[in-house]
């Protein structure tokens, strides 16, 4: 389990081709202080296992390595990742860290796409297209959470197609969404919270309706 509060930014290293999978390289500092192999880390707000570490060249960055399979590629945005990108990096959560975010899993429900960017003097808005039929539509609430490439936002304005978001100077220096253009792909995320709940009264509602006379 994630928060959505980025750790660091790291760099992709190298992206390796096996067929029905990728093996993905990442150069990182922070989030490799305590990192053991088996370990969660959050890439663009996918959750990835560290399958090896190895020490950077001539004082660099170490690079620690992940396993991304077939569906992994086909329901994120990590498939388009090349060498030299930038990437949001957040370690998994233990018991006794502040929630400063909100609960996020690192599973994405789909692949969103930056319409339009406007910036003001103290923050930026930032409207986020939904992926068309995906759904996602219904968790999502004026001043509710969603997860963008693996950063906990508030939403601004939820509608049927696409939500905004206001990103701070802190958001914008420290994560991706800093250099993210309008047509660029994003990883989201909905609230577990809500889906959770959508089942619960699902579940209940249809119950009282086949009780109901």
């Amino acid at each position: 389990m994630f928060t959505g509060i980025v750790e660091e930014l790291g760099t992709v290293a190298a992206v390796e081709e096996q067929g029905d999978a990728i093996r993905l390289s990442i150069r990182a500092s922070t989030v490799l202080e305590d990192v053991h192999l088996g370990d969660s880390i959050s890439v663009n707000g996918c959750c990835l296992t560290v399958t090896d570490v190895a020490p950077g060249e001539g004082g660099a960055d170490h690079v620690w390595t992940a396993d991304v399979m077939q569906e992994t590629l086909d329901k994120t945005s990590l498939a388009g990742v090349a060498p030299g990108d930038r990437v949001n990096l957040e370690r998994a959560v233990t018991v006794d860290k502040r929630l400063g975010g909100h609960i996020v899993q690192g599973h994405v429900d789909g692949v969103g796409r930056v319409v339009r960017r406007e910036p003001s003097e103290h923050w930026e808005v930032v409207e986020v297209a939904l992926p068309a039929g995906a759904g996602l539509d219904r968790y999502l609430v004026d001043k509710g959470s969603i997860t963008v490439d693996g950063v906990s936002l508030t939403v601004v304005e939820a509608r049927d197609d696409a939500f905004t978001v206001s990103l701070i100077p802190e958001t914008l220096a420290r994560t991706t969404l800093g250099f993210r253009q309008p047509g660029d792909a994003v990883n989201l995320e909905a609230d577990v919270l809500a889906k959770h709940v959508e089942k619960l009264l699902g579940a209940h509602l249809g119950a009282s309706t086949k009780e109901s006379p």
